[in-house]
């Protein structure tokens, strides 16, 4: 049998989803045909420096890769929650980058989002416009409509997608129980599609994915994943969840690093600490204990710190300033 474990944290890509063990026979999906995986030069996005810097400096801790591989293998979303700025998006990118998932397909959630939303963007003006002016042939639907983040991991891909729902507690209420039948079964599709294969021979229909002007086809306006995509759900643990969603996810809870990750954090984004670097995790870890603060404040300092030219004094006192604590109250302003 596989081995189970195929993330090891370790930032150095391969291909080790491809021996990835069976599914349980509960989660096995049979979409097709099979579509390759994208490149990452498919997305221009996904190449960015910010991305690229971010999937690569990732520091892992055990339990992380031990659930990662559990969702992987299970074939279920992993819900990471945590405070702000430990990394919870940023294991989305490190896990595609490790297994060459291709790019990252990234769901920011609002108020205001619905299932709709990350499955399929439809326009009907442009195609109202597009009919007015004669420019819309028969049954091209398609042509006004985009699949969405969730809409696009579903595809028959031979191999899964990486899909980021990030900030998850931000949504409305209903959005968890919404998303409960779609990652449940796989599948779902689109009404508007549907309506038109009946008037079109074959069914098919070329439709843009999220993240690239390359269209794929969907037969029939009915889409079902093949790979069950690798979807991680952030929240900050404002709010909780329907049990019926808690069951259905792998939950992975991030905690505070401490000052060997820390150490970790900074060699991976800034390379080796110095004792500048060392002092200034020590005020971090201190500062930490009587309020609330995010390991991107801690990176800020030490960057500008660096490179501002400042003396020992002033360097501290700019440090200071860029970590403050993000609640009001821990800094004595709350009423």
């Amino acid at each position: 049998m596989p081995h189970w474990s195929v993330y090891t944290g370790e930032n150095e890509p391969h291909d080790g989803i491809a021996h990835l063990p069976a599914p349980p026979p509960w989660r096995a999906f049979d979409g097709g045909p099979a579509l390759p995986p994208p490149l990452d030069s498919d997305d221009a996005t996904a190449v960015s420096p910010d991305r690229v810097h971010r999937a690569k400096s990732y520091v892992a801790t055990p339990e992380s890769v031990r659930l990662v591989n559990a969702a992987l293998c299970l074939r279920r979303p992993l819900l990471v929650t945590g405070p702000p700025g430990t990394g919870k998006s940023s294991l989305a990118y490190a896990v595609a980058r490790e297994l060459r998932l291709g790019p990252v397909l990234r769901w920011n959630i609002t108020s205001r989002s619905t299932l709709a939303d990350g499955l399929y963007q439809y326009d009907p003006l442009s195609r109202l416009y597009a009919a007015r002016e004669g420019t819309d042939k028969p049954g091209g639907v398609e042509d006004h409509l985009r699949l969405g983040p969730l809409g696009t991991a579903l595809l028959p891909y031979d191999r899964p997608r990486a899909l980021l729902v990030d900030e998850i507690d931000k949504s409305d209420l209903d959005l968890p129980n919404d998303l409960l039948n779609v990652l449940e079964e796989g599948q779902y599709e689109i009404p508007e599609l549907v309506r038109a294969a009946r008037h079109c021979g074959d069914g098919a229909a070329e439709v843009l994915a999220d993240g690239t002007d390359t269209p794929v086809t969907v037969h029939r306006g009915r889409i079902r994943c093949r790979a069950f995509p690798f979807v991680v759900l952030t929240s900050n643990g404002e709010r909780e969840f329907p049990p019926a969603f808690l069951r259905r996810c792998v939950r992975l809870k991030l905690r505070r690093p401490g000052r060997d990750q820390l150490t970790d954090i900074v060699r991976a984004h800034l390379n080796t600490p110095d004792g500048h670097a060392d002092r200034l995790i020590t005020r971090f870890l201190e500062r930490a204990g009587g309020g609330e603060l995010a390991t991107d404040q801690l990176l800020n300092a030490l960057y500008l710190t660096g490179v501002a030219g400042l003396d020992a004094e002033s360097r501290d006192d700019l440090a200071e300033q860029l970590m403050p604590y993000l609640s009001a109250t821990a800094d004595g302003d709350g009423f």
